[in-house]
Formats: C-alpha cells, structure tokens, sequence
C-alpha cells in the first residue's frame, strides 16, 4: 500500500468515526423551555440541567466506545504515516473529536464552559502576543457601530419573499456557481430557525419570510462558504478527512464566511451589530452573568423578547443558567481577523498560492503549512468551488495591497486632513 493510499483510508476512518458526533444538535434547548421561561414572565432562570441534557438530547453514540475507537485510529495513523507532517494533522484532529466527546459529556455541568474555551477560545484571549482581547475588541467594534445611524443608510430589509420563492430564487443563483442540482434548496417545516444549511443543502423554515437581504447572505455566507468548502473537501482523493470540520477549523470557516460577506458588500451594520453583541454576552457570560442578565441587557440593547432569547440561549447552550458561556460564537469575529489578516501577509510575503487553500475543504489557517506541503506532493486537490469574487486572485490581492497601505495612514491625522469634508 502507498502512502497515499494509507493517508485516504485512514482518512476515511475519521470520517466514519466522527459521523454520529453532532455538537450544536446535542447541546440545543427544545422549545417547552422557552416555553415555561415566557409563562413565568422571563422573571426565572430557564429550567436546564445535567439531566436535562441526557434526556432531551441523548448523544447518538457512546463515548466510551467512541473514545476507544478515536485512540485505536491514532496509533495507526503514527504507525502507517511514519512521522509524514500529514499525520500532526490528522492525529490533531483526533484529539479534538476526543476533546468534544469530553464537551459533550460535560454538558450541564461547570466543566463544560471550561472545554469549550480550550476548543473555541474565551473572550479574554488575545488576538495575538501582545495584542487586544476578543473582548476589548467587541467594545472597539460596538463603539463604532454606535456611531453609525440605521436609519438613514440601513437598506430596506422588508421580508417580501415566502420560502417557496426563496427556494427559487436561491436555487438559480446556487446553480450558478455549484451547477444544476448539485446544492440543494429544501422548504422544511421541521427547523426552528428561519434557515440552516448542511452538507450540499440550505433549508428554508416553511412558514418564515425572507428578505432580498436575507436570500443574499444565505447565498454567499452558507452556499458560497460553507457547502463550497464541504463540497472541496468531499472532492478531495486522499485527504478524505478535510469534508468535515473541527472546533479548530470552525474559527477559519466562519471567518472566511464574515469575510465574504463584507467583501461582496453583502453585510449590513445590522449583522454586525448582532455578532457583536455575541461577543460581549459572552464575555458577561464568563465574567459570572447569568442567562437573566444577558437576557435583560439584550431587551435594553431594543431587541426583541424572542430575539432576546434567541440570542441569549446561543451564548447559555450545552451549559446551564449560571454556569458560563459556550463560547462558539467568539468565532466570528476571531476568524474574520485572522482571515484577513492573513490574506494581507500572504500578498505582503508574495505567497498568493496560499489563498485558494483556503477553499480546499474544512481547514483552519493553521493548518495551511502543512497542507502547502501535500498540494506539492500532489495529494491535495485545488478548490473546485471557489466564491466569484475570490476566483481571480490577482484582484484580490490588489485590494489587500491597499489594505496594507491604509494600516500605515494615521487615521487621526488624517482627520485634521480632511475636517472641511466632515464638518
């Protein structure tokens, strides 16, 4: 057997093995909880517990079980790869499903905060050595968000589109890049929220309305994204493994993801205002905020009561009331950063083959090095689907050359510069 035919079967192992692991499905909260919190007037801390958890949302596996099989997989990968630098990452992901099977064993409980910050990083981590907190840079973002009037420069956002005509309408836009049929537009009336994606598919809830603004971000966000980089990754002959993500890619993805859509022009201050305020429940969360406080700050931030709880069960999932943040959504923001910051320094080094790894499957930044690696060994297929904008690379890399000469350009003198235009 060669190398890479080894490198394909022990990547279709970790496939099949982390195929019943499903994060965001065992951690949610059913609707009779939101239920009883909206009977009690939202006065009283959501009824979720350990057992909760155990019996709502049972794990479609068993962790014992899988955790033998995850370490079996391991030693075979340091056994049949020899030191590669392709086993660092396959082993690396091993351990982080093994980390999520310890998560989700923790759910209701107050160690399951505690992993989730090993796996999605907290609020008080720095961006880099020296540098500003995730929280630090919430409050810098939610400033300048202030400042900006959603009156005036908001666009319309009126949801004049059923699902039936979002389905139509996302499915000719998809097809363009995917091709006919090979992404699917479902119209579901078994979702709770408006919309989700999977695989090779979105799902409109069958009673919700869509925005053009709406249809516009499903597009780019979760198709030119998210089912890109499943379909890359599923296209890939030997690294087999890069179909499915992990905690440590989601950061990249959901950065490239944030990334697209302010690069279309697709976003809005709206959307960003809603992750940013993610963040800072999350950082409440961890600073010993209970559900009811994020939940109160949220309805004076002029949210809604069900986007409130909404927002407020995203930031309290997989844990309890009072026992810390699942920290996910710090993602967002995080990856955005690193996203571009990267794409900067791969224009400024002159490494723009790097780029369309990106698009490769489900990767995270870090890993690129060693994925660099494989593309010349010719085990690593180029990106099949790539989002338009993206596609010419060159382009994009004159625009991050500017991105480079702006960061040098004192913004404060720039100012005094410019005060009769402002004025």
């Amino acid at each position: 057997m060669t190398a890479a035919e080894a490198l394909r079967d022990l990547s279709n192992e970790l496939v099949a093995l982390q195929q019943p692991i499903r994060i965001l499905d065992s951690i949610a909260w059913t609707d009779d909880v939101a239920e009883r919190f909206f009977a009690n007037g939202a006065q009283d801390q959501p009824e979720v517990s350990a057992n909760y958890y155990w019996q709502s949302r049972p794990l479609g596996f068993h962790p014992a079980n899988l955790r033998r099989d995850l370490a079996a997989l391991r030693s075979r990968c340091r056994k049949r790869l020899g030191g590669a630098p392709v086993e660092a990452l396959l082993v690396g992901r091993v351990d982080q499903y093994l980390r999520v099977i310890d998560l989700l064993e923790a759910r209701g409980t107050a160690k399951f905060s505690g992993i989730s910050h090993e796996l999605y990083g907290g609020p008080q981590d720095h961006l880099h050595p020296g540098g500003p907190t995730l929280a630090s840079l919430g409050e810098v973002m939610n400033s300048a968000l202030r400042s900006i009037d959603s009156g005036v420069w908001e666009p319309p956002n009126e949801p004049e589109y059923s699902a039936q005509e979002g389905q139509a309408i996302l499915t000719e836009r998809l097809a363009e890049l995917f091709g006919r049929d090979l992404v699917r537009v479902i119209v579901d009336d078994g979702i709770v929220a408006d919309a989700a994606a999977g695989s090779d598919y979105i799902k409109l809830r069958s009673n919700a309305r869509f925005s053009e603004r709406d249809l516009r971000m499903l597009e780019v966000h979760e198709g030119w994204v998210h089912v890109a980089t499943t379909l890359n990754g599923r296209g890939q002959p030997w690294c087999t493994f890069l179909e499915k993500g992990t905690p440590s890619t989601t950061s990249t993805q959901e950065g490239l993801a944030v990334f697209t859509e302010i690069t279309t022009m697709s976003s809005t201050p709206e959307r960003l205002r809603k992750v940013t305020r993610r963040m800072l429940a999350i950082d409440m969360a961890d600073r010993g905020a209970t559900f009811l406080d994020v939940y109160r700050w949220l309805i004076d931030e002029g949210l809604t009561t069900d986007e409130a709880w909404a927002s407020s069960v995203r930031v309290f999932r997989g844990s309890t009331p009072t026992d810390g943040p699942f920290t996910k959504d710090l993602v967002y923001s995080r990856g955005f950063l690193e996203v571009y910051d990267f794409m900067r320094l791969a224009v400024r080094r002159g490494r723009l083959e790097r780029l369309p790894l990106l698009f490769s499957g489900k990767v995270s930044i870090h890993e690129l090095g060693i994925l660099a690696q494989l593309d010349q060994e010719g085990l690593l297929s180029p990106p099949t689907h790539l989002p338009p904008h993206l596609s010419d690379v060159s382009a994009m890399a004159s625009w991050m050359a500017y991105s480079n000469l702006l960061n040098r350009i004192d913004l404060d003198q720039m100012e005094l510069h410019l005060v009769h235009a402002l004025d």
